[in-house]
């Protein structure tokens, strides 16, 4: 395992989840299944992000479970055998032995004897933690244990009373980055950064958003990133006014902008970068005007990413920004109060100006807590992405704006006084922007 988490940071956090199970409860983690691409191709493996924070165990067809106060261990991992000539097609396996003395695992099993073990594990457990409606074949495999526990109620077996969604547990935990989760969510940054500024260099030579697309997963792969944190976005034009936008066909026209939303994985941890520049490396004024409003929002935005205020305060930082700035511009009318009560903004910002970032791109935790905003906290990891998006068809504005799609997005975590941003190598401003362009 190269994961630059240690082993004993798993088991920490094996430890945690099982501190805050009720008495006398299991918790059953499957994990990621393989998925077929086309006919008997696949595609590629990647862990589920549960499984992997609690284990960091690579491999599918494995079930890990966490039984606090077994007698023989509390972290039971089942996983597939060594098979010398399997493994000749199909690359190594840690098998059950490896994996105690690899991973920290208390306790392993072949996966083929998952059926004839586990249910003797769950039985006097009283209630069972499990990602529920997460994988329909596994929930009837779980479904199938507990009614063989069920069928033997008469021979004096208990099954469990009670099943409790892992999530609620589980993903508060993941909510909050380790020093060594940040090292990695920076690394990945740093990647990301490099990408985005190699894509931009790219631009000046036109050719399709497809060579732009390119740079970026070259980039990745160079440093070890063997895949996207998600589907790059890589919008031309008005092609920068659709939020999903991947088709990332269409030609680059000198005039128009670029919008690149794209970020790698790096040891299962996501990158989220945007940045939006011109293909012929200089701003035209209405580009310009447009791009310093959604830069000062940003700026304001991260700002307000402090533990002294909770998760909307960024959002409503910049949404006062965006909305002034349309003012100014004569793309809205009216107070800013006024704008903002009624959702004038709305044509021209549709979205939140973030969301939590780890493991996950739209990384998992509770964003209120009862009907309150959840209050920011050191470790919390969050993107910052405001945006103006001025529709081609959107007739209500002068013909020069209609088109123009602009986006910046950064990753930040939450410092004890403050944030901290890890994706701040690649350039944002106009004049930086234009000077790598024009190197």
């Amino acid at each position: 395992m190269n994961s630059m988490i240690p082993v004993k940071e798993f088991a920490e956090r094996r430890r945690k989840l099982m501190e805050r199970m009720a008495p006398e409860s299991i918790a059953i983690i499957p994990a990621a299944p393989e998925r077929v691409r086309n006919r008997d191709v696949l595609h590629p493996f990647r862990q589920d992000s549960d499984f992997h924070y609690l284990s960091g165990f690579g491999e599918p067809e494995a079930v890990l479970a966490l039984i606090p106060g077994r007698e023989h261990g509390e972290s039971v991992l089942f996983c597939k055998e060594r098979h010398p000539e399997k493994e000749l097609w199909d690359g190594f396996l840690v098998g059950p032995e490896g994996a105690i003395e690899r991973y920290g695992l208390d306790d392993a099993f072949p996966i083929a004897d998952i059926d004839d073990i586990l249910p003797g594990m769950i039985e006097g457990r009283s209630r069972v933690y499990y990602p529920l409606g997460k994988d329909d074949h596994f929930d009837a495999r779980v479904m199938d244990w507990v009614k063989m526990i069920r069928s033997k109620v008469r021979s004096g077996a208990h099954p469990p009373g009670e099943f409790v969604a892992l999530e609620h547990l589980l993903h508060d935990l993941r909510l909050y980055k380790s020093a060594n989760e940040i090292k990695i969510m920076a690394k990945a940054g740093q990647i990301s950064a490099e990408a985005h500024c190699r894509a931009m260099k790219r631009a000046r030579k036109g050719g399709f958003e497809y060579n732009l697309e390119a740079e970026l997963i070259h980039t990745f792969m160079e440093h070890g990133a063997r895949s996207t944190a998600y589907p790059s976005i890589v919008g031309g034009g008005a092609n920068g006014c659709i939020l999903h936008y991947i088709e990332n066909s269409a030609p680059l026209k000198d005039g128009d902008l670029v919008l690149i939303d794209a970020g790698c994985e790096y040891q299962c941890y996501a990158s989220d970068i945007t940045r939006t520049f011109p293909v012929s490396g200089k701003f035209n004024n209405e580009q310009r005007a447009l791009y310093e409003v959604v830069l000062a929002a940003q700026y304001q935005a991260i700002e307000a990413v402090s533990p002294e205020n909770h998760w909307n305060r960024p959002h409503e930082a910049a949404l006062e920004v965006l909305t002034q700035g349309l003012i100014d511009l004569g793309l809205l009318s009216g107070t800013l109060e006024d704008a903002i009560a009624n959702e004038a903004y709305k044509p021209f910002f549709m979205h939140r100006t973030g969301h939590w970032l780890g493991l996950d791109v739209h990384d998992v935790g509770d964003y209120k807590v009862g009907d309150a905003w959840r209050q920011l906290e050191p470790g919390m990891a969050l993107t910052v992405e405001p945006g103006l998006y001025i529709a081609p068809d959107n007739t209500d504005v002068d013909e020069k704006w209609r088109g123009i799609g602009i986006r910046i997005e950064d990753d930040v975590v939450v410092t004890k006084d403050g944030c901290r941003v890890l994706t701040e190598a690649v350039p944002k401003t106009v004049a930086e922007i234009e000077a790598l362009m024009a190197d």
